[in-house]
């Protein structure tokens, strides 16, 4: 099976949340040997005390270490025994603190069970702010219903916040008005990591969600953030897909601001964003639909543009 497939599907399973916003404390807690017999969520080495764990829903970031477990996202609630299950294979340590890349339940699902491992959930205070909001999302259709505060991070930030943990320097840095208005892209160093949370489709169009706050000239920014403190060996975890380099981020930041460039040129023309639909002037990209398709991106490109 290919990237772009296994990335389309692992994709697909996101818009189960981004279509309909599934509150992530109403879950069924599942058996763990049998979970083991057909794991949902599995393990990759990327360094010495460093994993990422794949599946349904967002990617999670760990780094392990005598100071215990920071977690970098924790999927649907439904996948917190596996995922918890999963840390424990890899370390002894207790789960310190988990960091929320955006408020989305694919990123956000399990907080409720991680807290009550002892761990502190943090993010940038629009997470918070979004989590205890209901609102509609056009791109869908839909209403966005506020989840329970059990889900909420009890530690907020602004614009940064610096964890000097496991000999690591490991910083959120809020990049405004991206997949959301409050994501975070997380560094490592001297690890060389870096998680991009959704800011970073790997191989397919991203989902941008302006109703939360999003703009795709945000991503973008994002984007070139993380270039501008990468280079050849750093190991870049995308929100969705597989692991990526700089190079491939490189090539995703030019496709995004192509799109961008394209539908401007559309709108500048005067075309309604349904007329720039019609127009189909991302055909050329087609190979990177999945849940987002062409007519999507234009949309959303569309809307980012008038933000």
């Amino acid at each position: 099976m290919s990237h772009l497939m296994k990335s389309s599907l692992a994709a697909l399973s996101f818009v189960v949340v981004s279509a309909g916003y599934v509150n992530a404390h109403n879950h069924a807690q599942s058996d763990n040997k049998a979970e083991m017999k057909a794991p949902d969520i599995t393990t990759e080495k990327l360094a010495d005390d460093f994993y990422l764990l794949k599946g349904p829903g967002g990617n999670i970031g760990i780094s392990t270490g005598v100071d215990g477990v920071y977690v970098i996202d924790d999927k649907f609630a439904r996948f917190a025994d596996q995922i918890i299950f999963r840390i424990k294979e890899v370390s002894n340590a207790p789960i310190k603190f988990v960091l929320n890349t955006h408020y989305h339940g694919d990123h956000s699902g399990a907080n409720k069970e991680m807290k009550a491992t002892g761990a502190t959930v943090m993010a940038h205070d629009n997470v918070r702010k979004r989590m205890g909001m209901t609102f509609e999302n056009k791109t869908w259709g839909r209403t966005v219903e506020a989840v329970d505060e059990a889900l909420w991070p009890s530690l907020t930030f602004s614009d940064t916040a610096t964890l000097h943990f496991n000999g690591q320097t490991a910083t959120a840095h809020h990049v405004p008005n991206a997949h959301t208005d409050g994501d975070s892209i997380v560094t490592f160093m001297p690890a060389n990591i870096i998680h991009m949370g959704d800011n970073y489709f790997n191989g397919l169009f991203p989902y941008v969600d302006v109703d939360g706050g999003g703009t795709l000239q945000g991503m973008i920014a994002a984007q070139d953030k993380a270039i501008s403190v990468s280079d050849e060996s750093t190991q870049i975890i995308p929100g969705h897909g597989p692991m990526a380099t700089k190079e491939d981020l490189q090539k995703s930041r030019d496709i995004l601001d192509d799109i961008l460039r394209r539908v401007k040129a559309a709108k500048d023309k005067g075309l309604s964003m349904e007329d720039a639909v019609k127009a189909v002037p991302l055909t050329d990209y087609k190979s990177l639909a999945s849940f987002i398709d062409e007519a999507n991106m234009v949309r959303t490109t569309y809307r980012s543009l008038e933000q």
